[in-house]
């Protein structure tokens, strides 16, 4: 009996130990499943936006809606402006739905990079240090930075005289980067509309910005007392901003802003709120 009972003890032993062997190899394997299923974020961006995009039927595109003539509400409260119709072109031209997603322009590319947007379109500038972290389409237009001042103040006449002067500057715009490389005090505003409102009670000396942007509230506002000083030598191209990885929407969003300029769509946009192409 009692060599029974040692043998009995034996293969329980062994059973034992087959099963936690077996029990080891089922969670080692979960555990080689779960990290290949862990991909890197970036690539899922790149691979997965695309589909994502043409999948749900909307492209999410992060705007400003207070810089005119690019993105802002007409009188009737609509959402319109140059950016914002190209940009709804491109949506259609991709069969979904253009949904604009308004925020301050300090918050956009906090906003991209949360994946609160597929897309910023708001006259971004492509400059070498963003493409650093961000991708860009192919431009859809071309600009001139302008000095702006209060029509009365005859001391500001080049971009060398705002040293150590207010400039009334969205923080982190190119036209900012412009006002500090020449020395200036930075007042922040939230868009153009608050800088020219600074310049007219000369709470600001000065405002760079777009010369587009300000030909246009000349013409809707010809009497506002404000002027041109200086305009920069170097022109900058904008384009519509995504998220490193993003390559396949990129490519789709260029073929869509290549057959708008070939079928004469981009001309008609242009001639709307500028009257002239502002591409080239």
């Amino acid at each position: 009996m009692r060599k029974y009972n040692i043998l009995l003890a034996l293969l329980m032993s062994v059973s034992l130990l087959i099963s936690g062997c077996g029990n080891n190899e089922n969670n080692e394997a979960g555990t080689d499943k779960e990290q290949n299923n862990t991909g890197d974020p970036a690539q899922e961006d790149g691979e997965n936006l695309l589909a994502k995009v043409e999948q749900e039927g909307k492209l999410l595109i992060g705007t400003e809606g207070t810089y005119p003539p690019f993105t802002f509400h007409d009188n009737n409260g609509k959402l319109t402006g140059f950016d914002v119709e190209v940009a709804g072109e491109v949506a259609k031209r991709l069969n979904v739905k253009a949904e604009f997603l308004e925020t301050q322009w300090d918050a956009m590319f906090a906003g991209l990079d949360a994946k609160r947007f597929d897309m910023v379109a708001n006259q971004v500038g492509i400059r070498p240090d963003r493409e650093e972290k961000y991708a860009f389409s192919k431009p859809y237009i071309t600009s001139t930075a302008v000095l702006i001042t209060h029509e009365e103040n005859k001391d500001i006449v080049s971009f060398e005289d705002i040293k150590g002067k207010k400039a009334a500057q969205s923080m982190t715009s190119n036209y900012a980067d412009i006002a500090r490389n020449n020395e200036a005090t930075i007042v922040g505003v939230d868009g153009f509309n608050q800088a020219i409102e600074l310049l007219l009670s000369k709470r600001a000396d000065v405002t760079i910005n777009d010369n587009i942007t300000f030909l246009d509230f000349k013409k809707s506002k010809p009497d506002a007392a404000v002027k041109i000083v200086a305009k920069s030598e170097d022109a900058s191209r904008s384009g519509f901003m995504f998220r490193q990885g993003s390559e396949e929407l990129v490519d789709k969003v260029n073929e869509a802003l290549q057959s708008m300029i070939e079928d004469g769509t981009y001309e008609k946009i242009s001639q709307k709120w500028f009257g002239e192409n502002v591409l080239e």
